[in-house]
Formats: structure tokens, sequence, C-alpha cells
């Protein structure tokens, strides 16, 4: 029986047909098949699953199988164009759907529009952020994500209040699923190496247990009215950020009984809730007045 290219050797004869490495894309392909068995078992078989940024497949191959229901998505042409002649997917009965353009038009209703998935891949960094808050705003439809990110970014999603790289991201992925660092990955484990490490991620999709059901834009309104200056203290940033009277800010803020000369990186996700909804009819007013 003839044994499994390993990774490194997969990619290495995949690279022998492309005409160049996109860094554009922020492509760095990973070739140590521990790092890639370790992030495929963080899936269940047999779920449904997007992989985004397939690149020339190395764990592409590991899911053919494993998701008979399975999608992967590649915005370089000429690297789809290679995964579709190495899996015969234009053949009668292809492995896996391919799908060739930009994951942030990519609707998860299209795909499953009665159920539940999973979002895995090798994030490219420059587009990490907006990634992860495209799927999130389709967690309805999402059961959980398996990510690979820069480590710096897996930290401030996880932040809890109180420290530094605590901020908008942390609240914005938190308030729809839970975070959890599942291990570093080092640069030695692509090709190209990147110049930093990166870290595996899981966001399992949950509602926030001290966040309520509200009004969502006009919490993340005072999330970012609050963040917008953040040396400020919360009446400032958010006197700022919101164009009301820092008085009248003061005010609402007594009702909570949160301190005003905090700092938006101190407050928890519960406390943000109540400052929006303390300040609620002015967001209603502020609504009204840019849409009239």
């Amino acid at each position: 029986m003839k044994s499994k290219e390993t990774a490194r050797a997969y990619t290495s004869r995949l690279l022998k047909k492309t005409q160049r490495i996109r860094r554009e894309f922020g492509q760095h392909f990973l070739i140590d098949d521990s790092i890639i068995s370790r992030m495929v078992a963080q899936i269940p078989a047999n779920v449904l699953l997007l992989e985004v940024g397939a690149g020339l497949g190395v764990m592409t191959r590991e899911f053919i199988g494993r998701h008979p229901e399975f999608w992967a998505i590649e915005l370089d042409r000429e690297k789809a164009e290679i995964l579709r002649e190495e899996y015969h997917v234009d053949s009668c009965n292809p492995p896996f759907n391919l799908l060739t353009g930009d994951a942030l038009q990519t609707n998860l209703t299209d795909l499953w529009p009665a159920q539940r998935g999973w979002v895995a891949g090798n994030l490219p960094y420059y587009i990490t952020n907006p990634l992860i808050m495209h799927f999130l705003q389709q967690k309805s439809h999402l059961e959980a994500m398996i990510i690979m990110i820069q480590k710096e970014v897996a930290a401030r999603i996880c932040a809890p209040p109180g420290r530094k790289d605590y901020g908008v991201l942390s609240i914005a992925v938190q308030a729809s699923a839970q975070a959890d660092i599942l291990f570093d990955v080092p640069p030695h484990a692509f090709v190209p190496a990147p110049k930093v490490t990166s870290t595996v991620l899981a966001l399992h999709m949950r509602p926030h247990p001290d966040l309520a059901a509200s009004d969502e834009k006009g919490f993340f309104r005072i999330v970012k009215a609050a963040f917008s200056s953040r040396r400020k203290t919360l009446t400032n940033s958010l006197a700022a950020g919101l164009a009301l009277d820092k008085s009248h800010v003061a005010k609402c803020l007594m009702q909570t009984d949160i301190d005003g000369t905090r700092r938006a990186e101190t407050l928890s996700i519960a406390e943000f809730q109540q400052v929006a909804q303390a300040l609620s009819p002015d967001l209603i007013d502020l609504v009204y007045r840019q849409n009239h």
C-alpha cells in the first residue's frame, strides 16, 4: 500500500505547478502534519463544513471523506485550478464543492439553508478580523469556527476586561461565541515562514451569559464610542463618540452605578449592556436625527 504524502512533500509537489506564491493574499502554506492533525481533530466528523482559504489543499485532503457535505473556498484562481485538477472537482462525482472567490462574499444560507455548520481554515492575516465578523454575523447558521490566526489577534479576541488588548474585537466575538485558544503554531510550520507565531482558536457559538436579548446595534454603538478614545474616561469618550453633552452622559452613568471616570477597557460586557440601556433614548434620538 502506497504511503500517504507528507504535508511537506504534498505542498512541494503542488508548488511546482504554480507560478508564484501570492504574498498579497497572505499565502503561507502549512506543512506540519502534526499541526494539521490536531486542527482537523477539533471538528467532529460528518458535520457541514466550509474551509476558508483552501490554498493548495493540505487540509482540504484531510476533510474529504470525513465530511460528506464539504465546501472549500479559495480566492487565488490559479491555486483553485490546481485543486480542481488534483481532486477532479469537475468529475461526475466530485469529492467536495470548490468555490472560487472572496470568502467575505460567502453566504452560509446558500450552502446550508436550514442547518448550522462549521467554518475552518488558516485565515490570511490581512483580513482576519473582517472574516471573523462576516461569519459571526451569520451565527444563526454557524455552529463553530476552528481557525488559525495571528497569535496577537487571538489574544485580543480572548482578552478579559482590564487587559490592554481588551477592546471592540474582544466584545464583538465574546458576545456571540465562547472563544478558546487551543495551541500555538511556530513560523517554521509554514512555507514561506511568516514573521509571527500563529494560534489555533476555537469559537463555539452561544449567547453570552451576561448579555440579554436587546438592541444589538445600539449595544455596539455604545461599545465603539467608549473605545473611540481609549485614554479618556468613559464619560468623556461616550460624550465625544456619541456627540452628547458630557453632563448628560455622566447623569445616565450615575443611574447604572458605573463610575464615569473608569476607562472602557475595565467594563465587562454586562456593564456595557447597562450603559446601553441607560443611553437607549439618546441612541434612538441619534439614529432619528441621522436619518432625517
